[in-house]
């Protein structure tokens, strides 16, 4: 029979990772060769294989790990038995009774991997278990013990390996990974830590470069690159190897620089460096190669010192190192620095005695290297500290020959920074002291003055003055005083008089007087004289006394007070003479009153008229000095109360017209009278009450016009009386010969426009002035010359007053209407016939009709030509009382021409004047 499978289950827990196994019961064969299939199932309810999922074959081992694909399935066994002739039975089915579930996430191993020690990378692994790993969080830590939490490496956050760097040698490393699930489930973190600490590498010079050119004076500076730990005290030799080959250490050099000396001059130098860790161990020495021969270098100057005591009155020495070949004369140069930065040259050595002008300045020297054969470097400078002041000292005092009233200027020297105000202390005593000491000075003397100057005075006379002298410095530090006495006692002045003057004290009485000087005043001298214009001085007789009174011969001249001091022991001085005074002058002109003359209305004259006081002084000088009046007038700004008065600047004499411009307005008057010898009297003034308005007028009245018929005139005149209201004009006609005037209806304005009814006629203004208060003034006419024909139509019209007879185009409104008239559209087209007989309108034959004549005359009375003057293009044909024609033509330079025909061979039909013939519609 074919094998069978009899009680197939499977034991075990339905969960991640866990195992579980098969068991089974078979017939015809045995468990050990049947085959068994794990599936996962997403039911418990399944039908056929293919709603399984195959997780692993296996034909031995009944166990099976669930994976993590199986987590959320049920687990299904497909147990085959097999018979031992392999023979195969038909298949079970074995389920798990429960659902997978999945692990909480968790490691389930951690490790680092990789050498701990300078510069080796260090790799972690680790195991996750627990569903599907997420983002699970890497982080790499130091510490200084085994014990202690560390501190972050920042830089490999979120990595598996890192590389171990210097700053970690001695240092425990430890690894944390903390497993995440996809799901964002934290598990428990692992940590590695390092068994051991972190070792340094073997000291080692990774390269060694010689940088530098072979020239004296450069620096050699050996660049290495250093590895294994902290570096300690490495070694550096160099050497110097002739050509020859021969080589020697230089002692001394064993940093890692060098600088070349003159001494290395044609030899080649190399340095060699033996790494040393901090722990002292050594690496393996690095020799570089031989680098030159070693030239001399250009000249200069390695150092530049400056030494000595940087206050007033040291001394300062430079000190400078050369380098670069065999030294030469070198220049050595010294400079005075100020704040501002200008400098001032200064002549010295090696050395510099330091002075008052250096205190507050720098000092600075300036090194320029001169090689033996000429060439010179680049010059090197250094500068001390601000120079100090010195202390304050008074090193000499002298006081000169004194003298009353002379000023006395001690000759003094000081040292000590910049002089500051002193102390200064004058005494006076009797005797001449040979000890100065301050207490004695001050026990037996009169302390007169604080001030380094010192006037003596009177009471100085005849004693000895010490002066004591505390030198201080600008900062206000002293030092010790210092006293000297004069070799002399103070001399009494030479007589003399200061600040001679005179003074007058009344109109006629001069005082002299001034201040004696030089010792008591004995019986001084006092005189008078008289000065005139031409700078002649003449002594007045009998003045002896201070004070003088003035007489005739005195005007126009200064007086001068002479004073010639007297001492009282009879010593006589200088004469000195008071400044001249000012001249001599009688009683200036007066001026008691100033009243009008005169009507104060407009176009009247005023005349001002004065009043002198009535007393025989002013008679006589109005007699006798006076020499002009001058007149001033001016006018007020209003009327009323407090008036303002502007100066006329073109009025100054005694009487003034009155203006239009000063009606309502007062008048001033000011006057001053002058006499010979130009001195002005006080001004005296009168004002007059308002000014009134006078009679209307017009004068200077006349036509402006050019004469001929078709120009523009206009009437022109000054008016006066007030302000001008509404004057009358009227326009006339007057026929030369005639004294009959013809009025110009409507004419009443400035202007009048001409016209052919003013051919030969003068035009005639007639103006009546009217104030604005209405009051009529007396009438003046103006006329023109004969209006005449305008010389172009004049060709015209006398061509065809030649010709005798001429046609005109005219047009004829039969409808009157004033607005129909302006409308060409409703005239019609006539011919004016003119000759020297008659004169015909006729209406021009069409297709439909003939000409017919509409107006036709002689010039026989009362034949007349009107003009409309509202209208330029319109005039008008009278032949008798029932025969006329309104005709209109289409300028008025035609109307003009048309009318002055007419009129022309009608006044010589008529053998008439053209006055009759005129007619003029209003």
């Amino acid at each position: 029979a074919p094998p069978k499978v009899f009680d197939l289950k499977i034991t075990g827990e339905a969960r991640e990772g866990s195992k579980v196994s098969v068991t089974a019961t078979v017939t015809g064969g045995t468990v050990a060769s049947s085959r068994v299939q794990w599936f996962k199932a997403s039911s418990s309810e399944f039908v056929n294989d293919h709603e399984l999922e195959a997780l692993c074959t296996s034909k031995v081992s009944k166990t099976f790990r669930i994976p993590l694909g199986a987590v959320g399935c049920y687990i299904v066994a497909k147990f085959t038995p097999v018979g031992p002739d392999g023979e195969i039975g038909a298949p079970a089915y074995a389920i798990l009774d429960d659902v997978v579930e999945t692990l909480p996430p968790s490691l389930n191993f951690l490790t680092v991997t990789g050498e701990f020690s300078e510069d080796q990378m260090l790799t972690a692994s680790y195991g996750y278990i627990g569903g599907y790993e997420g983002n699970s969080l890497y982080s790499w830590y130091l510490h200084e013990t085994e014990d202690d939490e560390g501190s972050p490496l920042s830089e490999a956050s979120g990595l598996l390996q890192y590389r171990i760097k210097k700053e970690d040698v001695g240092k425990f490393v430890s690894f944390k990974c903390i497993p995440i699930r996809n799901d964002g489930i934290v598990g428990e973190p692992g940590v590695f830590m390092g068994n051991d600490r972190v070792t340094p590498g073997n000291p080692t010079v990774l390269s060694l470069e010689l940088n530098g050119e072979a020239i004296e004076g450069t620096t050699m500076v050996a660049n290495r690159r250093y590895w294994g730990g902290e570096e300690g005290d490495t070694v550096f030799r160099w050497v110097l190897t002739s050509s020859d080959g021969t080589w020697n250490e230089i002692e001394g050099a064993t940093s890692s620089s060098y600088s070349l000396k003159c001494d290395d001059i044609g030899f080649y130098v190399s340095v060699s460096c033996e790494p040393v860790r901090i722990d002292g161990v050594h690496g393996s020495l690095v020799t570089t190669e031989a680098i030159g021969p070693i030239i001399p270098g250009p000249p200069a100057c390695r150092s530049l010192e400056l030494a000595g005591s940087m206050l007033e009155g040291g001394r300062l020495t430079s000190h400078a190192e050369y380098t670069g070949g065999v030294k030469g004369n070198c220049i050595q140069q010294w400079f005075r620095s100020h704040d501002d930065g200008s400098k001032d040259e200064l002549i010295a050595d090696e050395c510099l005695d330091l002075v008052l002008a250096d205190v507050d300045c720098r000092i600075e020297v300036i090194f320029t290297p001169v090689r033996e054969d000429g060439v010179q470097g680049s010059p090197k400078s250094v500068s001390s500290d601000t120079i100090l002041p010195g202390e304050p000292k008074g090193v000499s005092l002298v006081i000169p020959e004194c003298f009353e009233d002379n000023e006395i200027s001690p000759i003094k020297a000081y040292f000590g920074g910049k002089e500051g105000t002193g102390k200064y202390t004058w005494f006076r005593t009797t005797e001449k002291l040979d000890n100065l000491e301050p207490e004695l000075v001050a026990s037996c003397s009169e302390v007169v003055g604080e001030t380094l100057l010192y006037k003596p005075s009177l009471v100085d006379v005849g004693f000895y003055l010490i002066l004591c002298w505390v030198p201080t410095r600008c900062d206000g530090k002293t030092g010790d005083p210092l006293m000297a006495i004069t070799d002399n006692p103070v001399m009494a002045a030479f007589p003399s008089v200061l600040d001679v003057n005179l003074k007058k004290t009344s109109s006629d009485l001069y005082s002299g007087v001034g201040i004696y000087y030089g010792g008591y005043e004995g019986s001084s001298l006092h005189k008078w004289y008289r000065e005139s214009s031409d700078g002649t001085r003449i002594c007045i007789d009998g003045a002896a006394s201070s004070t003088y009174e003035v007489a005739d011969a005195d005007y126009s001249c200064h007086l001068l007070f002479g004073y010639t001091p007297v001492r009282s022991d009879g010593v006589i001085g200088e004469e000195k003479f008071s400044e001249p005074s000012d001249i001599i002058f009688p009683e200036q002109l007066k001026i008691e009153t100033l009243s009008f003359k005169g009507n104060q209305v407009e176009r009247e004259t005023l005349a001002v008229v004065e009043q002198i006081p009535r007393n025989e002084t002013q008679e006589h000088i109005w007699g006798n000095y006076k020499k002009e009046i001058k007149y001033q007038w001016f006018a007020s700004n209003g009327s009323g109360v407090d008036l303002s008065f502007e100066p006329l600047a073109t009025e100054c004499s005694r009487s003034y017209r009155v203006r239009f411009e000063d009606i309502g307005r007062c008048l001033k008057c000011e006057c001053i009278a002058i006499d010979v010898f130009g001195r002005s009297s006080e001004s005296v003034s009168a004002v007059t009450s308002p000014i009134l308005p006078g009679i209307p007028k017009i004068e200077k009245l006349e036509i402006e016009g050019r004469g001929f018929h078709t120009n523009l005139y206009a009437v022109r005149g000054i008016y006066s009386g007030g302000k001008e209201g509404k004057s009358k004009i009227q326009w006339l006609r007057s026929m030369v010969g005639s004294p009959d005037l013809i009025s110009i209806p409507g004419e009443t304005g400035r202007m009048y426009e001409a016209n052919v009814d003013d051919v030969g006629y003068r035009l005639v203004a007639i103006y009546t002035p009217v104030r604005e208060d209405g009051v009529e003034g007396r009438p003046v006419s103006a006329s023109t010359e004969p209006i005449a024909v305008e010389p172009e139509i004049y060709k015209e019209v006398k061509q065809k007053l030649d010709d005798g007879s001429v046609k005109f185009e005219v047009l004829c409104d039969k409808d009157r209407t004033p607005k129909k008239a302006q409308v060409m559209g409703h005239l019609e087209r006539r011919i004016l016939e003119v000759n020297r007989k008659r004169i015909k309108v006729v209406k021009p034959g069409s297709k439909t009709s003939f000409a017919t004549t509409e107006a036709r005359g002689t010039y026989t009375p009362p034949f007349h030509v009107e003009l409309y003057r509202n209208d330029q293009h319109r005039f008008k044909i009278v032949v008798d009382g029932d025969n006329e024609v309104d005709l209109m033509v289409q300028t008025r330079h035609m109307r003009d021409l048309v009318i002055l025909v007419i009129r022309g061979l009608a006044q010589k039909f008529n053998s008439t004047s053209l006055n009759s013939l005129l007619r003029i519609e209003a």
